[in-house]
């Protein structure tokens, strides 16, 4: 299943002997499905079908739909009797005359006037339906197209962010080691200064204290694990922004714990930096189905 955005845009026109149907769909990014329409009063039956053909297809989003029904100019009708329901009516008018002998003959208006007899250009109430429910279908496609084309582009950006992450936590690894022989070179020397044993004992457990202090081992590991499970989502594809943006609170937090534990300004940065590439990651993966 690829990546979809919430974003897109589609329209799709039907054209029919009574006239033409237009569907407009636009939907932007919300946490859950909300289903919108702006139709016409004659056509606001349609709406929960409407809806629940938008359902079958999107997860979430905004949407938005128009529908437009512009019926061919009236001007051109022509004035054309059915013989079939003439000749209805005619069977009908002897048997009333028969039973009512004095009933006065039915007059040319009164046949033209009669129902069915003339032409009617209104589209019946079922092929109108049939023929929005056929727009929406075209629409929907379309707009399938635009969301997954917008998401693999967000796919790509995710993607590239979470290389140059995977680069700063390779970066971090070995800082941690450095930082305890720095450490460790500095308190032996200032015991030095101060003419104490260097082999003192409280050197071995200020040592300790200072590694446990600022061992970040567990927050590179688990930032090394949502990096996968990132991927691996991206990967699956489907209805997946709730998950990812699960993912980036939670590299977020591992993060900032990078930071408050940093004793070194290389340490720091990455920290600073990482944060920097999950907040882009995060306004991408708000847009993302």
């Amino acid at each position: 299943m690829t990546v979809a955005s919430m974003t897109g845009f589609a329209a799709a026109v039907l054209e029919t002997p009574h006239g033409s149907v237009s569907v407009e769909l636009k939907t932007v990014n919300h946490r859950y499905l909300e289903f919108q329409t702006r139709i016409p009063e004659d056509l606001r039956a349609l709406e929960p079908a409407l809806r629940e053909a938008v359902a079958a297809r999107l997860t979430r989003g905004k949407v938005d739909c128009r529908i437009g029904f512009a019926p061919i100019a009236s001007g051109e009708r022509t004035l054309a009797p059915s013989a079939e329901a003439l000749g209805r009516l005619h069977e009908a008018s002897l048997k009333v005359q028969a039973a009512f002998p004095h009933a006065r003959p039915l007059s040319v208006a009164d046949v033209l006037h009669w129902p069915g007899v003339l032409a009617d250009d209104t589209m019946p109430a079922e092929e109108l339906r049939e023929t929005v429910l056929a727009a929406l279908k075209k629409a929907i496609a379309e707009l399938d197209q635009t969301r997954a084309r917008e998401g693999a582009k967000l796919e790509a950006l995710l993607r590239e962010r979470l290389d140059k992450m995977e680069v700063l936590v390779g970066e971090a690894r070995p800082l941690l080691p450095v930082a305890v022989k720095a450490f460790q070179e500095k308190l032996a020397a200032r015991i030095a200064e101060a003419a104490a044993a260097p082999t003192d004992e409280r050197i071995q457990q200020e040592i300790v204290l200072y590694a446990a202090r600022i061992d970040v081992e567990e927050e590179i590991g688990r930032l090394a694990t949502h990096i996968a499970e990132f991927r691996r989502v991206l990967d699956k594809g489907g209805a997946i922004g709730k998950r990812l943006d699960f993912l980036c609170q939670e590299l977020n937090r591992e993060a900032n714990t990078l930071g408050s534990k940093s004793v070194a300004n290389e340490m720091t940065r990455i920290s600073v930096e990482l944060k920097v590439l999950i907040e882009q990651m995060r306004e991408q993966v708000q847009n993302i189905e």
